[in-house]
């Protein structure tokens, strides 16, 4: 493809790398931005920097967070006896938006994947069960809200093994979602009725 500027074609090759979006739809959101006032697109970009630069995470439950401790750690309305453990923020987001679940959440930062070359190390177990260990409030229940794949089960199993040595009720929400799916793309009412309707977690 051609382009009439470098400038041009340079903000087509960045913006193309985000997923879903073509080269095509690249250059129609950049000429949308040229065309807009330049206040707004230097908004964007202040966003997106102080995006990437000024980011935390919560140090009790790996979410993303404006302070050290996220607002639903925070909130003195959560029932901080029952952690959820996702495996990312699109997921937390996903059952927040039920409105049936009122405890605390715990993010893995992905799933145990042999092939992509995840083990254990490189997600956030020790930091649960750290958290588990030390919590000023007993954790009476750990539910696995994690995606029905082969992944996803062979996380959940690795966690109940190292769970066992708690006295914690470990449940799995209930399998209203279809196997081989993906969290984040399941409706709210499937999502919130598995939360509701969750099973006690079995090992074979």
């Amino acid at each position: 493809m051609e382009y009439p500027s470098k400038l041009i074609e340079r903000a087509v090759e960045e913006i193309a790398k985000l997923p879903g979006i073509g080269k095509k739809t690249a250059l129609r959101l950049a000429l949308h931005l040229l065309k807009e006032s330049e206040n707004n697109t230097l908004a964007l970009s202040t966003s997106l920097v102080d995006l990437r630069t000024k980011t935390t995470y919560c140090h009790k439950c790996m979410n993303i967070a404006d302070a050290d401790i996220c607002n639903i750690c925070a909130s003195h309305r959560r029932d901080k006896s029952i952690i959820c453990v996702v495996e990312d923020t699109r997921d937390v987001l996903a059952i927040e938006n039920t409105s049936q679940y009122t405890g605390l959440y715990h993010i893995l930062g992905g799933v145990i994947s042999p092939i992509e070359g995840v083990g254990p190390s490189e997600l956030n177990i020790e930091q649960l069960i750290n958290r588990i260990n030390g919590a000023d409030e007993p954790v009476k229940e750990v539910i696995f809200a994690l995606s029905p794949t082969m992944e996803g089960d062979t996380t959940a199993f690795y966690l109940t093994k190292k769970l066992k040595e708690f006295d914690v009720n470990i449940s799995t929400i209930a399998r209203g979602i279809p196997i081989g799916g993906e969290l984040e793309y399941t409706d709210e009412i499937t999502l919130g009725r598995s939360i509701l309707s969750r099973i006690t977690y079995k090992q074979d």
